[in-house]
């Protein structure tokens, strides 16, 4: 005996849904994972210190 499963039009658009929001969603994890490992290996620019003011200068 053979059952076949019915999936109407709105079944399918959920499943696709479900399908594509998921592969969002570890798209946008991988992204933040990857942004947190390469991080740590990059280079922080040099700070510059500000020139001293004399006490006579005025901003």
């Amino acid at each position: 005996m053979m059952n076949l499963a019915y999936l109407d039009a709105g079944s399918g658009s959920l499943i696709v849904q479900a399908v594509v929001g998921g592969a969002a969603g570890v798209a946008v994890a991988a992204k933040l994972y990857w942004r947190r490992l390469t991080g740590r290996f990059r280079r922080q620019p040099a700070r510059r210190q500000a020139p001293e003011q004399s006490p006579g200068e005025q901003d």
